[in-house]
C-alpha cells in the first residue's frame, strides 16, 4: 500500500497574515471532503511552510497578553494577533521556520496526541540531521523541542473535525532579543534559543528545509508531494 500523500507547499517569506488566510482555505477544503474512506491517492492534507517576513507576536487560545502589554509590543513595530491555537503567547519572524501542517488525522491514522509528539519527534529529529545533539521534547507544560532549560521550538496546534491548523516554529536564525518583551509560553525560568546558537554558525531556513522534509516523511510516514504554487 502507498503511503498517504501530503501536499508540500513552500511559501518563502510570507507575512503571517497571508500564511493564515492560506491555512483557511486548506481547512475549508478538507472539511468540505468526505471522510477517510479508502481512495487511491487521495491526500491527506497539506504542510505549508515559510519564513515569516516581519515580526509578530501570537497568542493562543489561553490567552497571554494584556491590552497593555498589546500595546506595547506594537510599538516595539511587531504586528500583535490573537490566533486559534493552544498556548500562551510565543514570537514568530525572520529567520523562524513556520511550519503549518494542515491534516486529516484520520487518514494517516493518528490522534491529537500523536501528532503534537510527532511534531516534536520531527524537530528533533531535525537537530540529529544537523549534528546537534541533546534535543528532547518534555511533558507538559514543556510543549516543543528543547536543548537543556532552552526552546529551541515552540509548538502550538488546533484540531477540529478530525483536522489540524497551526504547528511549530523553529528558530534557525531569528533575532531572539524578541522574546525578551514576552514569556514566551507562559514559561518563567526557562530560555530560548536557536539552531544558529547551538551550533555556533549561521543557520538559514533555507538550509534546513530538506533535512526537515526528510524528517517530516520519516515521522509521519508520508510522501511529500511538492507543488509549486499556492493555488
Amino acid at each position: 500500500m502507498r503511503p498517504p500523500a501530503v501536499r508540500l507547499v513552500w511559501l518563502g517569506r510570507l507575512q503571517y497574515a497571508d500564511l493564515l488566510a492560506l491555512q483557511e482555505r486548506w481547512l475549508r477544503r478538507l472539511q468540505a471532503e468526505p471522510g477517510p474512506e479508502p481512495r487511491p491517492r487521495r491526500e491527506a492534507g497539506a504542510l505549508l511552510v515559510c519564513e515569516p517576513a516581519g515580526p509578530v507576536y501570537t497568542a493562543g487560545l489561553r490567552g497571554g497578553l494584556t491590552p497593555e502589554e498589546t500595546a506595547r509590543l506594537r510599538a516595539l513595530g511587531a504586528e500583535v494577533r490573537t490566533t486559534g491555537r493552544g498556548g500562551l503567547a510565543t514570537f514568530h519572524g525572520p529567520g523562524q521556520l513556520l511550519c503549518h501542517p494542515v491534516l486529516d488525522l484520520r487518514r494517516l491514522g493518528l490522534r491529537l496526541r500523536t501528532h503534537v509528539a510527532a511534531l516534536e519527534a520531527c524537530a528533533v529529529r531535525l537537530c540529529e540531521l544537523l549534528g546537534l545533539r541533546g534535543a528532547c521534547a518534555r511533558p507538559p507544560p514543556y510543549t516543543g523541542v528543547w536543548l537543556g532549560e532552552r526552546k529551541v521550538c515552540a509548538i502550538g496546534v488546533r484540531c477540529g473535525r478530525h483536522i489540524t491548523s497551526h504547528g511549530l516554529a523553529l528558530n534557525c536564525s531569528t533575532d531572539l532579543e524578541w522574546f525578551e518583551h514576552i514569556v514566551p509560553c507562559g514559561l518563567v525560568g526557562t530560555g530560548v534559543t536557536s539552531l544558529s546558537k547551538e551550533l555556533r554558525r549561521h543557520v538559514t531556513v533555507d538550509e534546513v528545509l530538506p533535512p526537515f522534509f526528510v524528517a517530516f516523511e520519516e515521522t509521519y510516514k508520508c510522501t511529500l508531494v511538492s507543488e509549486d504554487s499556492p493555488n
